[in-house]
């Protein structure tokens, strides 16, 4: 993988985690964080440059779901899990 292309996974990746965090419910937060890790792990190794490029697109795709959700999930108020509570109090 070239280093720009490297810098380019690797900022995308970062920007989906950042993003991941946002979702205020601690269920979606912990799934998404999850998932994203999981997936670049899963395909740490692709060195094939269009597959590398689909994965990219779909990583494109998918931090633009989680934006959605995460503007959508802050239009509704949702009551805190007892480990959210637990974590404000250790804070």
């Amino acid at each position: 993988m070239a280093a720009s292309s490297r810098e380019h996974v690797l900022s995308l990746y970062r920007l989906l985690l950042k993003e991941s965090k946002k979702f205020p419910s601690y269920n979606y937060r912990t799934y998404a964080l999850r998932r994203v890790r999981d997936a670049f792990r899963e395909n740490r190794t692709v060195e094939d440059p269009k597959d590398v490029e689909e994965l990219l697109r779909r990583a494109r795709d998918s931090l633009a779901l989680i934006q959605r959700q995460v503007c959508i999930g802050k239009m509704f108020e949702t009551q805190k899990t007892v480990v959210e509570q637990e974590e404000q109090k250790s804070d």
